[in-house]
């Protein structure tokens, strides 16, 4: 530690805000500009491929953004900030161009003596969100600033033990995303064989039925947890807390253990496309009060229910202007065919390598994350070398 010197991020990077690109011509509907968001950031850090808006008009070039390229957000609309000032390396997407808006900061390295993946591990630390979050302005909106980020102050190790740390977190980052891949393809496949044998193939005597025949429903062992709360939950084995959309954060205790469809209640609850934003839940699991907690009923089994509702229109059920919501109620009564039963177990037979395979990969991803999440503070801090891992 003592050749550790102390730095700040300013004598690195200098962080260069986004262009104000004309609300008139952003767009939910898909163009070949991606405009990139905080929406495109992971809580933790990290990309998000979804959730994407479009721009549909002419762009100025030296907003353009590069594979590899590392942003930062510097706005947050969330009350509890969860992703102000994280980092993100900008993917490559086929065919598309991504833009540089004004609510991203661009970094932009001024010292090539430094570790690049380094510092971009470094703005993945909570420590250093938290000082975004402490130091940034505003109240519902919360904004951060270049000269803020710059003005974090950090201790530095040796070149060597720089570079050893970032390929370390980024060799679990690298296995993570592969497997999560691994799960589209899988999935995509599920889905082929789903659409073929129960929408393609459908036949008009099949009766009419609701969604609430074939499942049951687990909202009232769901227990909210503020960050604070959520920060006193560390020690020990983590399990996933998970909000309407997407994992939140790792905490040491769990209110559910086996297999669960989450469907967004609230705020988050349907895609562009009008379908519900659902997330399938395994293993042990805290779940907040902004996803229903669905399970199947036989013959169905919980893969049979994610398919059908993976590509099904909400519209209709989702109510509120300013806060969209799906209660109970409505979700219950969203149309169900009584499939045959036959057929049903049929396709549960031949999904089921395509599902566990699926399993298998979640469980994986989860125990990379969790080290990962628990290495990078103490790989950042000293704490632990990569010498004793």
């Amino acid at each position: 530690m003592s050749e550790w010197k102390s730095k700040k991020l300013g004598d690195f990077i200098k962080v260069k805000h986004g262009y104000a690109f004309k609300g008139k011509s952003i767009t939910d509907e898909e163009t070949d500009a991606i405009l990139v968001t905080p929406g495109n950031f992971k809580i933790g850090g990290g990309f998000k491929s979804s959730k994407f808006k479009y721009f549909n008009s002419d762009y100025p070039e030296d907003y353009i953004l590069s594979e590899g390229d590392v942003v930062v957000t510097m706005t947050d609309l969330s009350k509890e900030s969860d992703t102000l000032g994280y980092s993100a390396k900008i993917p490559s997407i086929k065919g598309k161009v991504l833009l540089h808006n004004q609510r991203i900061g661009l970094v932009e390295f001024i010292d090539n003596d430094v570790s690049r993946d380094y510092l971009y591990w470094l703005m993945r630390t909570a420590e250093y969100q938290w000082y975004c979050v402490s130091s940034a302005s505003g109240t519902s909106i919360m904004h951060t600033s270049p000269s803020r980020i710059e003005d974090y102050d950090f201790k530095l190790p040796p070149p060597s033990e720089q570079r050893a740390i970032a390929s370390v977190l980024s060799s679990l980052d690298d296995k993570i995303d592969l497997l999560h891949r691994q799960n589209q393809t899988l999935e995509q496949m599920a889905e082929t064989l789903f659409r073929q044998w129960f929408v393609e193939e459908a036949d008009a005597s099949w009766e009419e039925g609701v969604l609430g025949d074939v499942i049951e429903i687990f909202d009232n062992k769901r227990v909210p947890l503020s960050k604070m709360q959520r920060n006193m939950m560390k020690d020990g084995e983590l399990y996933p807390y998970y909000g309407a959309a997407s994992i939140m954060d790792y905490v040491n205790n769990y209110l559910f253990d086996g297999e669960y469809i989450l469907l967004g209640e609230d705020g988050t609850v349907r895609t562009d496309e009008g379908y519900p934003v659902l997330q399938y839940a395994t293993g042990k699991f805290w779940v907040n009060n902004h996803a229903h907690i669905l399970k199947a009923k036989e013959p169905y089994n919980n893969f049979f229910i994610w398919n059908y509702l993976s590509k099904k229109n909400i519209d209709r059920i989702v109510t509120g202007a300013v806060q969209p919501k799906i209660n109970q109620g409505n979700l219950k009564s969203l149309d169900f065919p009584k499939f045959p039963v036959e057929l049903v177990k049929e396709f549960n037979e031949q999904a089921e390598p395509l599902f566990d395979k699926i399993n298998q990969n979640k469980t994986q991803i989860r125990t990379l994350t969790a080290l990962r999440d628990t290495l990078l503070p103490k790989l950042m801090s000293g704490e632990v070398k990569v010498s004793e891992l």
